[in-house]
């Protein structure tokens, strides 16, 4: 059962890339690519057009569909094929996996199941292994139900755009590498699924590589995140050199043993299981944009919606979340790493908030939303609350891509417009997918019984019972991101669905998307209210035990304590949120004039927030900059000038020079001969003299 849910997203990605390898040359059997360029190219400078008159991003479309410039280039052959194919082995996947769930999680059949020997080199020795327990169980759920959704959701959204089976191929690998991430019984193998989602992500993102702006964000996300997976890569190295494996089992039993082991490094000698975790947290601080290593992130908006949903939401960017909680056993035995954890938590669940309030493009709200409740996981897996960290990486996943889905169905009804300011009084015009998005603002806001509320809450309390010693700026941190979060998720309802419309033209063609993409942000909204309350106990009450049982390693008093907290603390929360709307409310529905005074009265304040706190100009300094400078050296003065100058270039240029002095002496003159024979029998006569006159 297990295998047929890893590798049929495997099966339907092979068989949507031959799909789309045999349309794209049934289609152009020549090989001749640069008419559709051309075509496109004519497509991409109305979209940089339309990105300058309005500062939006997502004109993706723009290149394939509703222009009246440039012929629509026919679809794939077998497209339709490729998405029911792909489509229909998810939802397999999906049944399968909750399946799963029932089995490993209550009835306690957790399974190893090994594949194939991998890798025997020396005391290196990697099995082909899949590990089944609850905690994989729970990632498989979320993983293919999401996933399932999305392809279905891609059908409709997808509908005009030539190269479906490619789109379709690509979220079906990227399916299968997540699945190979959350199954790992090794840390080489969940490195493999990690590249392996990082590879899809690239392809995703860059998945209209005719605009620029596409391919710069794919290029940034993969670069972002080779930072981080180096330091990721670092910390496999030192766990294999401390315990000898990499295999998951023989990691926690010898993990007790290597507390107050010492690295030396150049001298500095750090505590062995501290500096381990915290190499391993670079990568999850990487692959799930925390503070730091976020700049991807909103960048990667560039790919169609329903990657920002299945990449940016649900899958890739909880897998940092999800190795932490693997690696439980070991953060347990390392408090000042957890502590980094919280610390690094607590600020990307402030900061992105932050820059949430004011941004105006649709999916990169979203996204900024996404990246600070990451924040709040990893404040749950700093407490030693991991499965509470679980918990809401589970309900998030369903009202995240809800939102990022139903952001998907505005932006099709608004003919691919992402600006909210150009919104407006929608909900008359699409009342499902208003009511729909709804349903996920108050689970993200936290309104009480929906998903949201429950696992939000209990990261909060958990945050304020822990013993880190960043406890209390946690527990802060959170509660402010609370009340930030409702402001600006109130904004985007209210923005976009309330007042008056501000573009006539886009608002009266404004209609209902089909309904491949109606269904699946219907199950998710239903998933955004069910997912929490029915779970509760066994995620973050006294169910853990029996639930997840050797899956994570939970600190045994944090349950316990958070069960005992103040009820004004637990209370807390919710008020933050009542106040983010009522805030938002005065702002864009009572008196809208109020936000255009305050960026007014405060400049500094809001260009800070708008440019997203100065980082990526930052990054440009610091790093990029003195990178482009140093490798223009490399190739002008030590590539062409030193290497090709001295070398290759260099030898050849001097045989010619002497060649072309050379040919010179060969006039055809019988004088020039004559004079030359001359000098020649001079020379030799005058050597004859004084040489042997010499002697």
């Amino acid at each position: 059962m297990v295998q047929a849910i890893v590798f049929l997203p495997l099966l339907g990605a092979i068989l949507a890339g031959l799909i789309a390898l045999f349309g794209a040359h049934a289609r152009n059997p020549s090989g001749d690519t640069v008419e559709h360029h051309d075509d496109h190219g004519h497509g991409d400078a109305h979209a940089a057009a339309a990105h300058d008159d309005h500062g939006h991003d997502d004109h993706g479309h723009d290149d394939h569909a509703h222009d009246d410039h440039g012929p629509v280039e026919p679809a794939a052959a077998g497209s339709r094929g490729a998405e029911l194919i792909t489509t229909a082995f998810l939802f397999v996947s999906a049944a399968l996996s909750w399946m799963t769930l029932v089995d490993v999680g209550f009835m306690h059949h957790d399974m190893r199941i090994p594949l194939l020997p991998w890798i025997l080199s020396g005391d290196l020795q990697v099995y082909w292994t899949l590990r089944v327990d609850t905690l994989t169980a729970v990632m498989l759920v979320v993983v293919t139900t999401v996933s399932s959704l999305v392809h279905l959701y891609s059908i409709g959204y997808m509908d005009e755009d030539p190269n479906r089976p490619r789109f379709f191929g690509y979220l079906s690998l990227f399916t299968f590498a997540m699945l190979m991430l959350v199954t790992a019984d090794n840390l080489v193998q969940l490195f493999f699924g990690w590249e392996g989602v990082g590879l899809a992500s690239y392809l995703l993102i860059g998945f209209w590589y005719q605009k620029p702006s596409a391919n710069a964000a794919a290029i940034k996300a993969f670069v972002v995140n080779r930072v981080g997976d180096f330091g990721f890569a670092l910390g496999i190295f030192a766990i294999f050199v401390l315990a000898g494996s990499t295999d998951f089992e023989t990691i926690f039993h010898a993990a007790p043993g290597l507390t107050g082991k010492t690295i030396d490094f150049l001298g500095w000698h750090a505590d062995a299981l501290t500096l381990t975790c915290l190499l391993l947290f670079m990568g999850a601080m990487g692959k799930s944009a925390q503070f730091l290593l976020h700049t991807w992130l909103p960048d990667a908006m560039e790919g169609p919606t329903p990657v920002s949903a299945l990449i940016h939401a649900a899958t890739m960017v909880t897998a940092g979340v999800f190795m932490v909680a693997r690696l439980s056993p070991l953060f347990e035995l390392a408090p000042n790493a957890q502590a980094v954890v919280m610390f690094f938590g607590a600020t990307t669940a402030f900061f992105a908030a932050t820059i949430g309030l004011v941004q105006n493009d649709i999916k990169r709200i979203v996204a900024y939303s996404t990246c600070s409740q990451l924040g709040y996981m990893f404040v749950a897996m700093g407490a030693g609350a991991y499965s509470v960290g679980m918990f809401h990486l589970f309900t998030h996943a369903f009202f995240k891509a809800l939102l990022f889905l139903g952001s998907g169905s505005v932006i099709y009804a608004m003919h691919h417009e992402q600006d909210i300011r150009n919104m407006g009084g929608l909900w008359r015009k699409i009342p499902y997918t208003y009511a729909v998005m709804v349903v996920g603002t108050l689970a993200l806001t936290g309104f009480p019984l929906t998903a949201g509320y429950f696992s939000k809450d209990a990261i909060i309390e958990a945050a304020y019972a822990s013993h880190n010693p960043f406890a209390i700026y946690g527990f802060l941190m959170t509660v402010v991101a609370a009340g930030l979060t409702s402001f600006y998720s109130w904004r985007l309802i209210f923005k976009t669905f309330h007042g008056e419309p501000h573009d006539d033209h886009h608002y009266e063609a404004a209609h209902e998307a089909p309904i491949w993409m109606l269904i699946p942000i219907g199950v998710l909204a239903v998933g955004s209210i069910l997912a929490g309350f029915p779970f509760k106990e066994l995620f973050a009450g006294h169910g853990i035990e029996e639930f997840f049982r050797e899956s994570v390693k939970m600190n045994p008093h944090i349950i316990e304590e958070m069960h005992h907290i103040p009820e004004t603390i637990a209370l807390l929360p919710t008020v933050m949120m009542v106040l983010g709307f009522l805030v938002s409310y005065l702002f864009y529905i009572r008196r809208p004039y109020l936000p255009v005074e305050l960026a007014n009265t405060q400049p500094m304040l809001y260009k800070f927030l708008l440019n997203k706190w100065y980082f990526d100009e930052l990054y440009e300094i610091i790093f990029v900059r003195p990178a482009k400078w140093i490798g223009y050296q490399l190739w002008k003065k030590g590539d062409g000038f030193i290497i090709d100058g001295l070398g290759p270039d260099g030898i050849s240029a001097r045989v010619l020079d002497v060649t072309r002095n050379v040919v010179k002496i060969q006039t055809g003159y019988l004088y020039h001969y004559a004079f030359a024979m001359l000098i020649g029998a001079a020379g030799l006569i005058t050597w004859f003299m004084f040489g042997f006159g010499g002697q």
